[in-house]
């Protein structure tokens, strides 16, 4: 049986008394396209932080290839936080430094390369995103679109299996986002990656993701999983139809007010 690329097991996230989430569930097989969604304050966040381990869940267990993301200590916990790649919501690109120098970072803190080797393999990764152009560019002479792209090439720099992206496409035109969005497909084809996306862009996830799970606020977890364009119809759950039709919480009058 093929090992899940992402497998969560009853995690449960609190911040003091609060709790979060509890009881969050799901694999992920690899090469897939799995979407985490849901409204505002549904723990879409909160769950990211635990699967990239800069948070540990209050209960339950995240393993990333077989591997526990929340128990490995010291040089596994360093092996394991190298084995994926992560783009920021905002790319979170560093002002100071190229392009090229912000790909190159991870190929500088974690590997032992030598420098033009490190170089052409970050050039490399600008290639696969269409950014070789943009090298010397600092961030600030970026377009949004850029910004992401750059932010992508990044999480590959060190050929990982499993990418985890936080809001793609969010704050793009919708051609840029359509691009973007066609990109990501493309690269998890190209390059048999897993990628789990953060999002609440509909159109993107209609688009790209093969199936999801959709957290609510108020059941503090898991309120659907599949395909979203099955959910979008026949989702038992009805506030997960009316999410994923952009469905408005109560009827809105002529005057566009509720």
């Amino acid at each position: 049986m093929t090992r899940s690329a992402v497998s969560v097991r009853d995690v449960g996230v609190a911040y003091g008394e609060a709790v979060i989430l509890q009881g969050v569930s799901f694999e992920v097989p690899p090469g897939e396209i799995f979407g985490i969604l849901g409204g505002s304050g549904s723990g879409k966040t909160s769950l990211l932080r635990c699967l990239i381990g800069l948070r540990k869940p209050s209960a339950g267990e995240i393993l990333l290839d077989g591997e526990s993301i929340v128990s490995a200590e010291g040089e596994a916990r360093r092996a394991l936080l190298g084995s994926f790649g992560m783009a920021f919501q905002g790319g979170a690109l560093l002002g100071n430094k190229t392009v090229l120098e912000n790909v190159r970072l991870p190929l500088d803190e974690l590997t032992p390369l030598p420098r033009a080797e490190r170089d052409a393999r970050a050039l490399g990764k600008l290639a696969l995103v269409a950014m070789e152009h943009a090298a010397d560019r600092l961030p600030s002479e970026l377009s949004g679109g850029m910004v992401k792209r750059a932010a992508l090439a990044r999480a590959l720099a060190l050929d990982p299996k499993l990418l985890f992206l936080d809001e793609p496409s969010a704050g793009l035109d919708p051609i840029t986002a359509a691009d973007l969005d066609a990109l990501i497909r493309r690269l998890s084809s190209d390059l048999g990656v897993t990628v789990v996306i953060v999002t609440h862009e509909l159109a993107s996830v209609f688009s790209i993701v093969d199936r999801a799970v959709v957290l609510q606020a108020e059941a503090k977890g898991v309120v659907a999983e599949g395909d979203p364009r099955v959910l979008r119809e026949n989702a038992a759950h009805a506030w997960v139809r009316q999410f994923l039709n952009r469905g408005a919480s109560r009827p809105v009058s002529k005057e566009g007010v509720p």
